[in-house]
């Protein structure tokens, strides 16, 4: 399958691109359980980025664990 290095707010992670053959370099796309569902527009994918900020729906990575832990003591 072929597959991208993407940045989520700053994670970096793996995802298929099979759905979506015509992304490229830089494209905004809309990523569901790891696979890329469609491309999107800059402007779309800024206001979902936003949106996914303030309601904080991105899943916590083992290094945001890490950092509270060492903020903690």
């Amino acid at each position: 399958m072929p597959t991208a290095t993407i940045d989520v707010a700053g994670q970096v992670r793996q995802c298929c691109t099979a759905y979506v053959p015509e992304v490229s370099v830089g494209d905004y796309v809309l990523i569901q359980n790891g696979f890329a569902m469609s491309v999107l527009s800059e402007e779309d994918a800024l206001l979902s980025l936003q949106a996914i900020q303030e309601n904080n729906l991105l899943p916590a990575t083992p290094d945001d664990d890490r950092r509270g832990d060492q903020n903690q003591g």
